[in-house]
Formats: C-alpha cells, sequence, structure tokens
C-alpha cells in the first residue's frame, strides 16, 4: 500500500486513518447498545488485514476507555501499529508537568512507551501558554516518548505560531487535524489548507463523511434522531440541496464500483497531503472505508466533484 508522511519528515502512514471517538463513548456514540467490545476488536483486526495500520485517537474518547481498548488490540498483533493520540489543554492544566502527565496516562493505557503522534486536542489554552506547551511536547520529543508533534482545530495564525515555536527546537509540527469533506471545505478559504502546504504540513481530516451524509443512506423519507434532528443539513431542505453532490458521487463510483462515501473519501486522498479519519464501529465499516484506496479517479471527476460543492 502507498504511504503518506506526516509533516516534512514524519512516520510513513497509510493514507487513511482509522477514527475511535466511538471507541468506548455512551454519551455521543451509544456504545454497549448496538456494539461492544467485541465489533471493535473486530474493527481493529479489519483495518490491519486490509493494511491500514494507522488508528486516531483522544485522551477524553471513551474518557480514556478508547485509549485502553486499542492498547488491549495492539497486543493481540505482532503488525507495527501507529497510534496518534490528543491531549486536552483543560483548565487545571497550567504547566508543562501536567502536560507531560498526561502524556504519561496516555502511554499506560495504551500500553507502549511512545506515540508516533501526539496532538494538541484544541487551542484554547486557557492558563497554559502555547510556549509552555510546545516546548513540553518538544521536550518529550528529545526524550523519545513522542514522535511527532500536532495540533487540531487551529486556525491558520495558531498554527504558524505552534510552528514557529516547535522549529526554534528543531521539532517540525506534523500535522494539524481539522474538520473536512466535501462538504465542509472552509479551509481551503481560511488560510488553513494553504499554510499547511507551505509549512509542510500534513492535514488530518475529520468528519470526512460529514457526519454520514456522503453515505447517500440518508433520504428526505429519513427520520433523523438525536443530534441530527436539529442539524439542518439533514432537514428535507438540507438534504435536497445536496441531492446533486450525491448524484455525481454514485455516478462517478458506478465506473469504479464503489460506493459515493468510497468516492468521497477517495477525493480528499487524491490530493496527495490530506489523510481522512474514518470513524469505525465494526468490520463491515472498515471494509467499507477501505474501498476508498486502490484507485484513482480521473482529473476530470476530481474537477467535476471540487466544482459541484465549492462554497
Amino acid at each position: 500500500m502507498e504511504t503518506i508522511t506526516l509533516g516534512k519528515n514524519g512516520i510513513a502512514v497509510p493514507p487513511l486513518c482509522i477514527g475511535t471517538w466511538s471507541w468506548g463513548d455512551k454519551l455521543f456514540w451509544n456504545y454497549g447498545d448496538e456494539y461492544g467490545e467485541e465489533q471493535l476488536q473486530a474493527a481493529f483486526h479489519a483495518a490491519l488485514d486490509a493494511g491500514v495500520t494507522f488508528f486516531d485517537t483522544a485522551e477524553v474518547y471513551g474518557l480514556g476507555l478508547s485509549e485502553q481498548f486499542l492498547g488491549k488490540f495492539i497486543k493481540q498483533t505482532t503488525q507495527q501499529v501507529q497510534i496518534a493520540t490528543k491531549f486536552g489543554p483543560l483548565p487545571w492544566r497550567w504547566d508543562g508537568k501536567s502536560v507531560s502527565e498526561a502524556l504519561t496516562a496516555s502511554l499506560q493505557r495504551l500500553q507502549v512507551e511512545r506515540i508516533e503522534l501526539y496532538q494538541v486536542h484544541w487551542p484554547f489554552a486557557f492558563f497554559l501558554s502555547q510556549e509552555t506547551l510546545m516546548n513540553t511536547l518538544a521536550d518529550e520529543v528529545a526524550r523519545g516518548r513522542i514522535g511527532a508533534v500536532g495540533v487540531s482545530n487551529y486556525s491558520a495564525s495558531q498554527m504558524q505560531e505552534a510552528h514557529k515555536i516547535l522549529a526554534a527546537r528543531g521539532v517540525p509540527l506534523a500535522v494539524n487535524q481539522v474538520r473536512y469533506s466535501l462538504l465542509t471545505r472552509q479551509i481551503e478559504t481560511n488560510g488553513i489548507l494553504q499554510t499547511a502546504s507551505e509549512l509542510g504540513v500534513t492535514i488530518l481530516a475529520y468528519s470526512p463523511l460529514a457526519q454520514g451524509l456522503l453515505t447517500g443512506k440518508y433520504t428526505t423519507a429519513y427520520k433523523p434522531t438525536g443530534a441530527r434532528s436539529i442539524d439542518p443539513q439533514f432537514s428535507q431542505a438540507g438534504l435536497n440541496k445536496i441531492a446533486p453532490v450525491l448524484s455525481l458521487l454514485r455516478k462517478i463510483g458506478e465506473k469504479y464500483g464503489c460506493t459515493p462515501a468510497q468516492v468521497a473519501l477517495n477525493w480528499l486522498i487524491a490530493q496527495g497531503n490530506v489523510i481522512p479519519i474514518a470513524g469505525v464501529k465494526n468490520a463491515e465499516q472498515v471494509k467499507q472505508n477501505v474501498g476508498a484506496l486502490g484507485w484513482k479517479m480521473t482529473d476530470d471527476e476530481f474537477g467535476e466533484l471540487e466544482k459541484i460543492t465549492r462554497p
């Protein structure tokens, strides 16, 4: 499988990342109702079987359960697995020691001695300055407990600040994890994508299927539940608005024997410096997502999708 280098000289990873927000999360994803540890274990091994060895988690996912599951499953394989997790700059974390302690806790839950990619979950640092935060992360790179440093939800200027502090320590900023899909393209116009390109920062795209809208399974006859029931994108008007996009995704998909979701993920991968994070709860979802790999749409098809979804 082809690989992508994270940042300028980071590790090589597959062009698709498995997202584990739902692993153990009861609040948003209802973990324990329709899926449990058995399904997550099957998803993990299905990903490895497909050659997708890159997993994204966070200390807050499932209040630590997501990291614990990954740690347990990693022990069941001899394959090399690349883990990305995230640190939350919470109000009571105000010094470098608290950052290192959070890293230690993640390492313990994951049962590893090193995390390949350690990301700052959001830019609101409260009482913790970016200077202290980035310098502590640079210290941890020097200690060998972190392979690469990344950020998440950072603006263009915040990314530049983090990059500057790290560069003074000889550590590159590897990634910025942001919301990006065919239906959510703000990073193309707010400077994030351009700045990432200039700095040599890889974009990790979360919500690459726009909460399922790009799968095509939601129709005007569908009655959304939960958070989707109050989201205007899932209203009849919202679904009517994206109907032409889904029609084009189906048309392109028919040519390659792919689903609309697989085409939507492939569009992100085709950009070269973007890795979509596809959330999964079971092995079947893994198999669906890896269908985005191993083929390339034409420049004309890429352009058609770009044009029809342009903000």
